[in-house]
C-alpha cells in the first residue's frame, strides 16, 4: 500500500497540473482558424467561379456559386449531365470546399 505522504504528494501534483492548465487564456478564434487551414467563403466561391470560367465546356453558362462555411451551392442550367458532373468536380476540387450542393439542371 501507498504511504499517506506519497498519496498526498501525488494528489498535490495532480491538482497543480490541472489548475495550471485552467489558468491559461483561451486561444483566439483566428488562431484556431489558421491552424485548421480554414479558407474564407468568398475565396472558395471565387476559386470555383474562376475554374468554371476556364472550362471550355462551362465558360458560356451562368452558374451561381454560393459558399457558406465551406458548403458550396451550385445553381444554374446546363446542356448535359457531363457538364453538371464537371461543374461538381470543379467545386469539389476547390481549397476549403467541404460539401457541394448540386442545384444544377439540364435544359429541357
Amino acid at each position: 500500500m501507498y504511504k499517506p505522504k506519497a498519496l498526498l504528494l501525488m494528489a498535490t501534483m495532480a491538482t497543480a497540473v490541472l489548475l495550471g492548465a485552467c489558468g491559461r487564456p483561451p486561444e483566439p478564434a483566428a488562431a484556431h482558424a489558421a491552424t485548421a487551414g480554414k479558407v474564407p467563403d468568398l475565396a472558395v466561391s471565387e476559386q470555383v467561379q474562376s475554374a468554371l470560367r476556364q472550362s471550355e465546356s462551362l465558360k458560356n453558362f451562368d452558374i451561381a456559386v454560393l459558399t457558406s462555411k465551406g458548403d458550396v451551392l451550385l445553381r444554374g442550367t446546363l446542356d448535359s449531365q457531363p457538364q453538371i458532373d464537371e461543374a461538381i468536380s470543379i467545386a469539389r476540387a476547390a481549397t476549403g470546399a467541404h460539401t457541394v450542393h448540386n442545384h444544377l439542371a439540364i435544359k429541357p
